[in-house]
Parts: structure tokens; sequence; C-alpha cells
């Protein structure tokens, strides 16, 4: 055996070792589990000693057929758009404008305002949860009022189709900093000559952005919205606090509507799991539309 031959062995076993241990954890901890659930989903347990294939049967696609025949599916994937958008296109924008007006110093303490707009990142969901519940719900609440001076005087509550709106204010609030955080990071990167250099050409402020900030930021860009869908397919803990799908489930988003298929009643496993699977199905779809329409705007077309 020469000694390229065996340098080249000797590298191939370091790198099987270095990247085994990180693989096995990814196989027993995110692919078996996934996989598991879209088993799951085909299959009619309903409970006992889960690894026991005895207590599974093959159930098709009954789990499918329910779940798109439920209103209450619909109803949970709509608030899950709702809040996509409102991640996509108000978290995002926003911290991106907040961020560049920080970055390029028009405003004084500028540590005190990135403080003040990330702080919501750091309170946790559940106290945020309970103090918007409070704040927005029930018949003495904020919400209500406006709703009884803006729309109908005698309202005793939120009408239907206005009941995920404070739910929305409260998810933009809480995570516009994360974004800002984000984009004020990586607008520090840029180089301070080559905008510099545009102001001397003659670009004005908007030029600026458009032609040198933003081409800069795309893949930033693309990286926030990928994580505001996925984000926002996940949501659970805020909403479930605030309202748990209450009144009459037109809050409900798809998780909690999974939550209880599988943990209220009588537990529906498989079409938990069906719940779980279609989750993760739309993240594809809208991160894989996200992906395209970032390289159609790239390349130009």
């Amino acid at each position: 055996m020469t000694r390229d031959s065996l340098s080249k062995k000797e590298e191939r076993t370091s790198y099987i070792l270095l990247v085994a241990p990180a693989l096995l954890l990814y196989l027993f901890v995110m692919a078996f589990p996934a996989l598991f659930s879209i088993f799951l989903s085909f299959s009619t347990y309903r409970g006992g000693r889960i690894m026991d294939l005895s207590n599974h049967g093959f159930g098709g696609l009954r789990a499918y057929r329910e779940i798109f025949s439920d209103q209450y599916f619909y109803m949970g994937l709509r608030n899950n758009i709702y809040i996509v958008l409102v991640s996509v296109f108000g978290q995002i924008p926003l911290g991106f404008m907040l961020a560049y007006v920080l970055s390029m110093g028009l405003i004084k303490k500028t540590g005190f305002f990135q403080t003040m707009i990330y702080l919501p990142n750091v309170i946790s969901a559940v106290i945020i949860g309970i103090l918007f519940n409070r704040f927005f719900l029930g018949s003495q609440s904020l919400w209500l009022e406006l709703v009884r001076r803006f729309s109908d005087p005698e309202a005793i509550y939120i009408p239907s189709g206005m009941d995920i709106i404070p739910v929305l204010v409260v998810i933009l609030w809480m995570y516009t900093g994360m974004y800002m955080l984000i984009f004020l990071a990586n607008l520090q990167k840029i180089d301070v000559s080559i905008i510099e250099a545009s102001k001397i050409d003659g670009a004005n402020e908007w030029q600026t952005l458009r032609y040198i900030i933003l081409p800069a930021l795309s893949g930033v860009i693309v990286t926030c919205a990928i994580l505001a869908i996925s984000g926002s397919l996940r949501s659970f803990d805020l909403v479930f606090i605030m309202t748990e799908g209450r009144p009459a489930e037109r809050t409900s988003v798809l998780a909690i509507y999974m939550y209880k298929k599988a943990f209220r009643q009588a537990p529906d496993y498989p079409v938990a799991n069906a719940i779980s699977t279609i989750m993760v199905i739309i993240c594809f779809i809208l991160i894989g539309l996200t992906r395209f329409t970032e390289k159609r705007l790239s390349s130009g077309d």
C-alpha cells in the first residue's frame, strides 16, 4: 500500500469517525421519528405499546380522508396561512426597515431601541399569551371595546372573521425583533466603501437600497422567509395559551388541531400523525416556492 493510498484511507476513516455521531443522532432523533409518523398515519394504532407491531393494522387512507372532510382542518389551515402571510410579508419587511433605520444611524440611542424591539423574543410565549389573552379576549377586553366603538355597539363577542386578528397582531409584535437582529448583523457586513462610492457617483438613498443593499441581502431574506414559513406552520404555544382555538375553533391552527386529535377525548393517533405529515408537505411546498421565486428574481426573468 502506497503512502498516498494510506493517507486517503486515514482521511476517509477520520471523516467517517467525525460524521458518524452526528449522522446517528440525526437518524434517531429526526429521520426515524419522521418516517415512523408517516407509518402511523396509515395504521390503525389506538394505544398500547407503540413499538409492538401487533397494535398496528393497516388503515389505508382513512386518516387522510377524515382530515380532508373535516371543516376544522380547513379552519386551522386558513389561520396558518394568515400567520405565514403576516410572518413573511409583515415581520420580515418590518424587521428589515427597523434594522436599516438603526444601522444608518437615523435615530439616536440605537442600543436602547434594539433591546426594546428584540425584548419580546426573550419573554416566554406562555407569559405573552396570558397577558394578551386578558388584553384582547373577554367581555371587557380592549379589542371588544374597539369592535363596539367602530362596528357594533351592542357586540358581546368578537365577530366571526375578526377573532384571529389579535393573534396575528401579537405574532407580528413578538417575532419582528428576531428578523431585525438578523438583518442588522448582516447589514454591518456590507462594505461601507461601496455605499459611499455609490453616493459619490450620484446614487440616492433609494437607489443605494435597491441596487446595493437588497441584492447583498438576498440570501438572508430567503433564509428569513424559510424560518418564517417553518415557524408559522409550527405555531402552537402562543395561540394555545391565548385562545386554545376558541371561539368554536375559529382561532385554531393545524398544530392545535393535531394536539386535540392526539390527546383530547378519544385519541386518534393516525389522524394526528397524518396532520403532521400534511404540515411537513405544506412547509416543503412553500419553501420550494420561496427558493424558486428567489432564483427567478436573481436570474432577472
